[in-house]
């Protein structure tokens, strides 16, 4: 499959595609003009017609440097480098009987190039200019100087010379378009992979304006509801009863954790957040995240190894938490036997893989990895999980992939740069 090509991508490998073009222009010419010159004894002005391939030669070596310095080249510079082989073809005709020589039609392989390559106006351009050189050339232009006796295989000569021009342009076309194709077809594929991205974050905008509305909603009776249990809590009645004591003690412990969710929905959707992010470390954040996961949700079977080294000061980050949360929570849905978590650091970049015993992704579920609602299972709103930290971590600028081992299980892997979390340099001074 075709990797993504940003547009600028895509014109830097036309203009590859053109310099390779031209240096089998350059030898395809030179190959030419020695076999006429010596093989069939036809006076030509050799200096001219080598200073022309010359010229060629030095335009594809700045071409080479241009591509070096530039990072993306645009429609514009793709018309002027057309232009410039439209002249050196235009200037060996004048030198070798102008339109009366059958290599003529490579003009045609400039249009199609043009047609191909540019936008509309820059096309019509090069039609303008191609159009213009062959009507110029069919009266201004250097006769050829047959040898004595070619005149009656003058016509012979001309069809054949037709068909060399006619098979080097079929072989040309073939290659190249087919070439300049594949990299339309790539910057496309780019342009699709941003539409969708563009979707799938219109999509993240709608799901935290729904947590956010639905947060603001549940704050009032959940806030009312733990005035209530604490005024149960210190009824006589209640305090005598142990067993209903516990209970609304339990009550009173679950209204506080959903107090304490709605809060980190608040706080991942910019509603009471930056200076509340507090400073910490790589080791104490992802230690305590991973603590409190398996406290909250009472798994026992989970494993966490820091390999991470040398800690790093960082800040805390609601959102951050609630991807990882999300990752444990798949895998222990399906491995409840066991999970395990490694932190780890490669360079600049951190590292969490989570890894279970269960079934493993099946095949469309891996090709699909962070779409949403992209999932096997039944019940509404499945395949958020995967979804949500996917377009988290691509928000931190890190990435998300996921496979299935070969000892069964499935693993995935959070990569995240430290400087997306790093703390800032104020702040490590107390300033």
């Amino acid at each position: 499959m075709t990797a993504p090509l940003p547009p600028g991508e895509a014109g830097s490998r036309n203009m590859l595609q053109l310099m390779q073009l031209r240096w089998m222009a350059i030898a395809g010419q030179l190959g030419t003009i020695l076999l006429t010159r010596f093989a069939f004894d036809v006076a030509l002005p050799m200096t001219a017609m080598l200073s022309v391939l010359t010229g060629l030669a030095a335009l594809n070596a700045i071409s080479i440097l241009w591509l070096h310095w530039r990072h993306g080249i645009a429609n514009t510079e793709l018309l002027v480098a057309l232009l410039l082989d439209i002249g050196a073809l235009s200037a060996q005709l004048y030198l070798s009987g102008g339109a009366t020589n059958p290599f003529v039609s490579l003009f045609l392989l400039q249009v199609v190039l043009g047609a191909v390559l540019l936008r509309r106006w820059s096309a019509w351009v090069v039609v303008g200019v191609t159009t213009a050189s062959f009507a110029l050339l069919t009266v201004a232009y250097r006769p050829l100087a047959l040898p004595v006796g070619y005149t009656d295989t003058l016509f012979h000569l001309h069809v054949q010379g037709m068909w060399v021009c006619f098979a080097l342009v079929a072989v040309l076309l073939l290659l190249f378009v087919r070439r300049i194709d594949g990299n339309l077809r790539a910057r496309d594929m780019h342009l699709a992979e941003l539409r969708r991205q563009a979707d799938e974050e219109d999509h993240i905008v709608r799901i935290g304006l729904l947590a956010s509305g639905a947060a603001h909603e549940l704050g009032t009776p959940l806030s009312s509801l733990a005035v209530i249990l604490g005024d149960w809590r210190r009824s006589p009645r209640i305090a005598r009863d142990p067993e209903l004591a516990a209970e609304v003690e339990e009550m009173r412990t679950e209204v506080q954790r959903c107090k304490a969710i709605v809060t980190g929905i608040l706080l991942a959707a910019g509603e009471a957040r930056g200076e509340a992010s507090a400073a910490t470390s790589v080791r104490s954040f992802f230690g305590g995240v991973f603590a409190d996961w398996r406290t909250a949700r009472g798994f026992a079977h989970a494993d966490y190894r820091d390999d991470f080294g040398e800690d790093v000061p960082i800040v805390s980050d609601t959102v951050l938490q609630q991807a990882v949360f999300n990752v444990l929570d798949n895998a222990a849905e399906v491995s409840p036997d066991a999970i395990a978590a490694v932190l780890a650091r490669d360079g600049d970049v951190l590292t969490i893989t989570v890894t279970d015993r269960g079934p493993g992704f099946k095949p469309m579920i891996l090709a699909g990895i962070g779409s949403p609602y992209h999932s096997t299972k039944a019940r509404a709103g499945a395949g958020l999980g995967l979804f949500l930290v996917t377009s988290v971590m691509r928000k931190l600028g890190g990435s998300v992939t996921a496979r299935n081992r070969a000892e069964g299980g499935a693993e995935v892997v959070l990569r995240l740069p430290l400087a997306a979390i790093a703390l800032p340099e104020d702040r490590r001074h107390g300033r």
